[in-house]
């Protein structure tokens, strides 16, 4: 029957795709997925034994297929020729991934996998003995387009010794392992009737899921095209989709992914699944969008934000008691604000939805947005300061009209744009949730963002009685926006400083270099509008073609890691192994960009009493840097329930891990070693 569906399949691929040429067959040219036998250890000890693994590396664009491969594939079969006394167990497969191909769904594998079994040795095997081990195993390699039937004949020449290993194969192990699914301790229940499987999960409810998908084992259970709908009710998930045909009733298996490569073996037997209270998921929506509200109103006195506001706030003083314009002008500004956190918001969720590892701020992990960002707050900075008289930024003189409509929009975009990196310490959890919900729900919780931000603006337009309480228009504003230039300023450096850690001290020295550039056109326009002469539009083009040539004459590649004796770089294996051997870790995920991160690091982290009971805790720093885009790093935010950083954890030996406060003390850290 599968290789009925296989053939379908490729068949209607095929039709769809007529350039698509079959690429092989068993036993001709090279595998699309190259698989090796590999042993944990080649002396494995008589009475126990060691783990085995098929390690599989799909070509770029190829795939592999879990045991039950869904409407189409085939998984692996295997065919073993075994010494006496030795026995090898089921192959163990990592958790899948879907992929739906022309109303065909398929659970598969898109980058390296293995797949494991235990392999026994007898104890009455004597030590010395050789093993050898030889297997004939048959796979299918897909595209999108193609599927092609492959074969290999591989042998392990083992020797029955003390069950030796080397670390690295304890830690290429040991990240395969993590990829198991982990057995679910309590049973599940499932209800079949009208068509629809419901599926009631024991799953406590601050326990970490997202990606949430159901995968049966066995064939009839489901319709595996059917989308599936999750829901959380307090301690217990509810799973509802389309049920197959031909299901055999009785208990059954199913893998329940919870994240990234990450998941459940679960049992569900027959009975009675209760419906859903209602609050689970609109609660989860509602603590999402609040977390968002209070986020975006405390951005506001952030540094970059801030000077801003400021000069928004002196344009209301100055616009005495017009509420209409003054009311519109702050719908255009809080206008700019959402559609930008939509807009970055929607982003975001495209790249993941496509497959990209990508998180919240994941601009500023494009240096030529920092050189953009660097050469826009360095002209806002020296207008602020005085040095030339540009009317868009602020909104303009006249709060009417359409300029000042306009410029408001435009300056609640930049707020909004400049303020992500911020987001962390306020709305990690909202931000983390909002990539689980809906599609409407996420696009809520990032517009809840934007009106949280903007909320202030809003406030002082719509209450005059709050607008009474600013301070007559006077001289007063001139020296205010004069101070205001000052955080840009050193927003500008900090810009600047972050362009070097991304690209090095040449990436520095561009962005400086274009930067300094910059301020001289700028005095050279203010010269001119002193004189009452133009020159905005001439500025205007060197400006646009300064940043596009600095952007192409930036280096390419980052800067090499420095290593560092006080702690590693982030590695899964790394950290599998670590835990597997009972170290206790701190993990924890930063930027160079992210203001909190350093903050943290320097108040708490790189501090002498913290290193010293870490030291003398024996405690690994794992340190994951996030500066430039790591889809490791980002695969594993996501299994956290985060979108960005900061994350702090804390893996005590042989436990699970605690996160930690985003906002750190030296006592915070020194208080987990006892």
């Amino acid at each position: 029957m599968r290789i009925f569906h296989a053939i379908l399949m490729t068949l209607a691929l095929l039709f769809a795709a007529p350039v698509a040429l079959a690429q092989g067959a068993f036993g001709s040219g090279a595998p699309h997925i190259a698989a090796r036998l590999v042993a944990e250890s080649a002396a494995p000890e008589p009475g126990k034994g060691t783990t085995i693994a098929f390690a599989m590396t799909p070509e770029a664009g190829w795939h592999g297929y879990w045991e039950n491969p869904g409407d189409a594939g085939l998984g692996m079969s295997v065919e073993w020729t075994l010494p006496k006394g030795v026995s090898v167990g089921a192959l163990r497969y990592p958790v899948p991934e879907t992929l739906l191909i022309s109303g065909l769904m398929n659970h598969v594998y898109e980058g390296p996998y293995g797949l494991l079994a235990n392999l026994t040795v007898a104890p009455d095997v004597a030590r010395g003995t050789r093993l050898p081990v030889r297997v004939k195993a048959q796979w299918l390699a897909c595209t999108d387009k193609v599927c092609v039937p492959e074969s290999g004949e591989m042998a392990l020449d083992l020797v029955a010794g003390e069950g030796q290993a080397s670390a690295a194969d304890r830690a290429r192990f040991d990240a395969w392992r993590t990829h198991l699914p982990r057995p679910l301790g309590s049973m599940a229940t499932y209800a079949i009737a009208d068509g629809k499987l419901r599926l009631s999960v024991p799953f406590p409810a601050d326990a970490q899921a997202r990606d949430v998908h159901l995968f049966p084992l066995a064939e009839g259970l489901t319709r595996y095209a059917a989308p599936q709908s999750v829901a959380r009710d307090g301690d217990r998930l509810l799973i509802e989709t389309d049920a197959g045909e031909g299901g055999k009733g009785g208990n059954v298996q199913a893998v329940l992914r919870t994240g990234d490569h990450v998941g459940f073996l679960l049992t569900a037997q027959p009975g009675a699944v209760a419906a859903s209270s209602g609050g689970g998921q609109a609660g989860a929506i509602l603590a999402a969008l609040g977390g968002a509200l209070l986020g975006g109103l405390l951005l506001n006195i952030m540094p970059c934000v801030f000077p801003i506001l400021g000069l928004k706030v002196m344009k209301l003083a100055k616009a005495g008691g017009d509420e209409r314009v003054v009311r519109r002008e702050a719908l255009a500004y809080t206008a700019g604000v959402i559609m930008t956190c939509l807009a970055l918001g929607g982003a975001l969720l495209a790249l993941r939805a496509a497959g990209t590892a990508a998180g919240w701020a994941f601009q500023l992990q494009d240096p030529r947005i920092i050189l953009g960002l660097l050469l826009l707050v360095t002209l806002i900075a020296f207008n602020l300061a005085g040095l030339f008289d540009f009317r868009a930024i602020g909104g303009g003189d006249q709060l009417a009209g359409k300029g000042g409509l306009v410029g408001s929009f435009w300056t609640g975009a930049l707020v909004a744009f400049v303020a992500t990196p911020c987001t962390g310490p306020f709305m990690a959890a909202a931000m983390g949730a909002a990539l689980l919900l809906p599609l409407a729900a996420a696009l809520a919780v990032f517009a809840g963002l934007g009106l949280g931000l903007a909320l202030p603006f809003l406030l002082l337009a719509y209450l005059p009685a709050l607008r009474r309480r600013l301070p007559k228009p006077g001289a007063w504003m001139g020296r205010l926006q004069k101070t205001l230039a000052i955080p840009m300023f050193l927003t500008a450096l900090g810009l600047a400083w972050l362009l070097g850690q991304q690209r090095g001290v040449s990436g520095m020295t561009i962005g400086l270099g274009a930067a300094l550039t910059l301020a001289l056109l700028l005095w050279w326009l203010g010269m001119r509008q002193r004189a009452g002469r133009g020159g905005g539009l001439v500025t205007a083009l060197l400006g646009v073609g300064l940043l596009v040539g600095a952007v192409f004459t930036l280096p390419t590649q980052a800067p090499a890691a420095v290593a560092s004796a006080d702690h590693i770089a982030f590695d899964a294996a790394k950290l599998a192994s670590l835990r597997a051997a009972n170290k206790p870790v701190f993990l924890y995920f930063t930027a160079d960009w992210c203001l909190t991160c350093k903050a943290n690091e320097a108040a708490a982290i790189d501090r002498a009493e913290t290193r010293a009971r870490f030291e003398q805790g024996g405690v690994t720093v794992m340190v994951g840097d996030w500066t430039n885009a790591d889809p490791a790093i980002t695969r594993f935010l996501e299994a956290q329930g985060r979108s960005g950083v900061p994350l702090y954890l804390w893996y005590a030996p042989g436990r699970e891990a605690r996160i930690l406060p985003q906002l750190l003390s030296v006592a915070t850290l020194t208080d987990l070693v006892r």
